[in-house]
């Protein structure tokens, strides 16, 4: 559980350095294409060893590592769209609700345990799940003309999810989940300098300050999937791991938000945070 929760605080934290984005008019993407080669870095780093090139190569996860990676970059690529043309809160329920994904995944392909309960929490986390990111008493406001947009949103992160439990389980060996997680950046680094060279032909160059934020996301957003990896590994079920995750990092962000930021909710968010409690607290007791 220690790593379930460690990967709730540092998921959090990625939400904190994108509002600091927003107050210091950061480049959002030329500071996620540089948080990924900040992420493989330290990947390598906690991987403790120089790796072998040979060895990566012969690895049976390179090319999951290579799937994953292309989907990172492209599922924050639709995120940015969506909130362009949805909004932030359809991209932050499209993104979040995803977890039933993984969820069904984990349940049909590993037969893990399943329950009223556990049944119970998983729709109440869903519920929370909107009710904390609604920011306006009218609910999602759709656009029709863009709805592809969250549809694509939703299934991405939910298939990143369920490919990095399958990849787990079958082909990422005891001691190499740092050494995989940093391939998963480094392919998503190789891409973005595909963008970044784009940008620079529509003089649209990267400076100091989108490499300083490139930096302090890049570390928290390695670990948020170190973390999640060695959840999985040490034997939490992905119908446990992904909705506590999700649900707790709304949660906790939310807190965060008051906090730090102080900003205001709404009635609904207060009783989203109460029924992703409640949520947490089932789902939890359910795997006991």
């Amino acid at each position: 559980m220690i790593w379930l929760f460690l990967s709730v605080i540092t998921s959090s934290l990625l939400y904190v350095i994108f509002k600091y984005f927003e107050i210091f008019k950061v480049n959002t993407l030329h500071a996620i294409i540089i948080n990924y080669i900040i992420a493989c870095i330290t990947g390598l780093i906690s991987y403790g060893q120089v790796p072998n090139m040979e060895n990566i190569l012969q690895a049976n996860w390179l090319y999951y590592s290579f799937f994953i990676g292309a989907l990172f970059i492209f599922i924050f690529n639709i995120m940015a769209l969506t909130s362009q043309k949805n909004g932030l809160t359809v991209a932050a329920v499209s993104g979040k609700m995803s977890l039933v994904i993984p969820v069904v995944a984990g349940i049909w392909l590993y037969q893990e345990s399943i329950g009223w309960m556990k049944i119970a929490g998983i729709l109440l986390a869903l519920v929370s799940v909107y009710l904390t990111s609604v920011k306006s008493k009218d609910g999602l406001q759709l656009d029709k003309r863009t709805l592809i947009l969250p549809v694509i949103l939703f299934l991405g992160s939910g298939i990143i999810d369920t490919t990095l439990k399958y990849a787990e389980i079958n082909y990422v060996p005891i001691g190499e989940e740092s050494l995989f997680s940093a391939m998963c950046f480094a392919t998503a680094f190789i891409i973005g300098i595909i963008i970044l060279l784009y940008e620079a032909t529509q003089k649209r160059f990267i400076n100091l300050r989108s490499i300083i934020a490139g930096i302090a996301l890049g570390i928290p957003n390695y670990f948020s999937i170190y973390f999640i990896i060695k959840s999985l590994k040490n034997g939490m079920e992905s119908s446990v791991v992904y909705p506590i995750n999700n649900v707790a990092t709304v949660l906790f962000a939310s807190i965060l938000g008051i906090l730090i930021f102080k900003e205001k909710l709404i009635p609904k968010n207060y009783i989203g945070i109460i029924v992703a409690i409640v949520a947490i607290l089932m789902i939890a007791f359910a795997k006991a």
